[in-house]
């Protein structure tokens, strides 16, 4: 029977291997799935090794932390080495896959790379290393597959998971009727992160622009997606102060960016489902201090940070990125999104072309029927 080994890192990492793992069942029922990730995974039908807990490594504080990381890291080390494997499949996560990939081609096995490491921003000279110790890498950009292939590395676009996540299309008067609002003014969708640190940065960034807008606008009004990883403590003790009634949905990203005509995103995966579902948005970014943004900025290799604009290879979604990111900036920038027409439906064609580049639904059936390729099934 043939064995594969998945390695996920963070809850999109899990969300990424279950698609994965359900395609890879229907496509080869007799195939053994054994995985390091988490719930959704072990729904989806693959057999997690239970003595290994899921690799996320975001938060990580205290040598206790750190000394449970090692131990997961060495326990995999074992297990890759210890076991007979057809192919071992690393999702995401590079900062610890890219070791495991050592290991594992050290053993002589074979490694494909799924959602493609974005060396292409950061750190370019490891392409030569992804071409020794990863035998074929899967992408989810489509400018990605040139860089790759041009870097001698084998790359497929396999198309964007994104698109089987979000529906083809949304009736945003009934998703607004669903979610309680009028239908006097304009709706402003939030969307401030997925992590602690990145919410007790951006929310009172986002709380005080809200508040201006409010004053400037009565009828305008607020929803926030909550991400499924966000304790409803925390965003509750964040938004104590708020003077500006917002109603916040949780685990409903598509359907609140649906809901909205303008969307204020944290630099993220959110700004490429945004443009998938075609909502006209404000990119927005602040580091946790300004040693922290010099040092990324001079790591970045490339124009943008936000996946549409790279997509579009253009500036299609204004940018506000650490002292840009003001509540000066992203009121002004709201306001003129909604009374520029011209500027707002320019935005909506190229969403639509960012879409369109990303290809069709079916990444995970697509990804999925390359795995097995590589295990000559």
């Amino acid at each position: 029977m043939p064995r594969i080994l998945i390695v996920t890192g963070e809850a999109s990492g899990d969300l990424h291997g279950a698609h994965l793992v359900r395609a890879l069942k229907q496509l080869s029922p007799s195939l053994q799935v054994v995985g390091i990730g988490g719930a959704s995974m072990r729904a989806a039908g693959a057999e997690l090794v239970q003595d290994i807990p899921q690799l996320d490594v975001m938060g990580l504080i205290g040598l206790s932390a750190v000394k449970s990381m090692a131990w997961r890291v060495s326990r995999i080390r074992r297990l890759i080495k210890g076991e007979r494997w057809d192919l071992v499949v690393l999702i995401d996560n590079p900062g610890l896959n890219f070791h495991f990939a050592r290991v594992a081609k050290a053993c002589g096995l074979k490694v494909l790379y799924y959602i493609a490491p974005q060396l292409w921003a950061w750190r370019r000279g490891r392409m030569r290393w992804i071409q020794r110790r990863v035998d074929h890498v899967l992408a989810i950009l489509p400018f990605e597959e040139p860089l790759y292939t041009e870097a001698g590395v084998r790359c497929t676009f396999v198309g964007n998971p994104i698109l089987d996540e979000v529906a083809p299309a949304y009736d945003r008067q009934a998703l607004r009727r669903q979610f309680g609002l009028s239908s006097d003014g304009p709706v402003i969708g939030l969307f401030p992160g997925s992590r602690k640190g990145e919410l007790r940065e951006h929310m009172p960034l986002l709380l005080e622009t809200v508040k201006r807008l409010a004053a400037r606008h009565p009828a305008m009004q607020f929803i926030l997606a909550q991400a499924s990883t966000v304790q409803d403590q925390l965003l509750g003790e964040l938004m104590r102060d708020s003077s500006v009634p917002i109603r916040v949905f949780r685990n409903q990203a598509s359907e609140v960016m649906a809901a909205s005509d303008l969307l204020v995103v944290k630099s993220g995966t959110s700004t490429l489902q945004a443009a998938v579902v075609g909502t006209p948005m404000i990119l927005f970014y602040r580091a946790s201090s300004w040693i922290t943004y010099r040092l990324a900025r001079l790591l970045i290799r490339v124009p943008w940070i936000g996946l549409a604009n790279l997509v579009a290879g253009r500036g299609i979604v204004p940018e506000l990125i650490h002292d840009e990111a003001t509540p000066e900036r992203l009121v002004q920038e709201t306001e003129r999104l909604l009374t520029d027409s011209r500027a707002y439906q320019d935005m909506q064609a190229a969403l639509l072309s960012v879409r369109q580049a990303l290809g069709a639904p079916g990444a995970s059936r697509r990804a999925a029927e390359a795995v097995l390729a590589e295990c000559h099934l």
